[in-house]
């Protein structure tokens, strides 16, 4: 029965990826600007709902797909990276005390999350890089 909405959840699921990162990517220019929309209550709420959104879809994908995280590489990969992403924009968003370490916490957020959409793209840990490899293979494949 949940199967018959993978659709309509990836592309929530998807929807949210792109809503969420951009939300992130507005609030973090805000916060280095030091502008107090980037942590305004609303801003933060719409946050919230967009990542709880985003995480019921990932884990409604999980079941119907009946791959999860800690038995499947890339889950794994996506869900430590996950992980990570939080911390980082914690750090960027509210816990850096200062510019410089707001900057980096915000880039190495923003990396992580391309990183992310990597593996989830390639269904492989190494994200970008494997698809990288896949691309460079078929090439010489060809010859």
């Amino acid at each position: 029965m949940l199967a018959s909405h993978f659709i309509a959840i990836r592309a929530l699921h998807v929807g949210c990826v792109v809503l969420s990162g951009s939300l992130f990517c507005a609030r973090g220019v805000l916060r280095l600007r030091a502008q107090p929309l980037a942590n305004h209550p609303a801003v933060r709420a719409a946050s919230y709902l967009i990542d709880t959104l985003l995480l019921t879809a990932a884990i409604l994908l999980t079941l119907i797909l009946r791959e999860f995280p800690l038995t499947n590489g890339w889950l794994t990969a996506k869900l430590a990276l996950l992980v990570l992403y939080i911390v980082l924009g914690s750090m960027a968003l509210k816990r850096a005390r200062t510019r410089a370490g707001q900057t980096a916490a915000f880039l190495a957020a923003l990396a992580t999350f391309g990183w992310i959409i990597g593996v989830a793209v390639a269904h492989d840990p190494a994200g970008w890089l494997a698809l990288l490899d896949r691309l460079t293979s078929a090439a010489h494949a060809s010859r």
